[in-house]
């Protein structure tokens, strides 16, 4: 059965760093484009940060250098550091895989995470 967990979020103040692991279970992580996105309330769900099945990394235009997106083949884990966090980094963060050549569009991702909070507020 094919699995995304996502943890390590939670409430960090403006200016704080987090890291974000995805574990993966019943596949293999390295053979698939994998992402973060995030879904502020209200709003649609925007990609953050990707990486290819051949290890290239992509992020969104809006994040300047402040996100870095890694993947650890052994741990068949994704993660997401986050540094210089800002109040409007506040969303639910979530990872997906999916099967083919990566992309920053939501629908064409085939496996998703249950999502996990972000807070960034004094």
């Amino acid at each position: 059965q094919v699995q995304l967990a996502e943890s390590g979020g939670g409430l960090v103040q403006p200016g704080g760093s987090l890291r974000l692991s995805c574990a993966a279970s019943g596949f293999t992580l390295r053979n698939y484009a994998i992402a973060w996105f995030r879904q502020a309330p209200g709003k649609e769900r925007n990609f953050v940060a990707g990486i290819s099945w051949s290890g290239n990394t992509f992020y969104g235009d809006f994040l300047k250098d402040r996100f870095t997106i890694s993947r650890d083949n052994a741990k068949n884990t994704l993660y997401l550091q986050m540094n210089s966090l800002k109040p409007e980094d506040t969303a639910v963060y979530y990872c997906a895989a999916r099967d083919g050549v990566w992309t920053t569009d939501v629908a064409d991702y085939d496996y998703w995470g249950q999502g996990i909070q972000v807070t960034v507020s004094s």
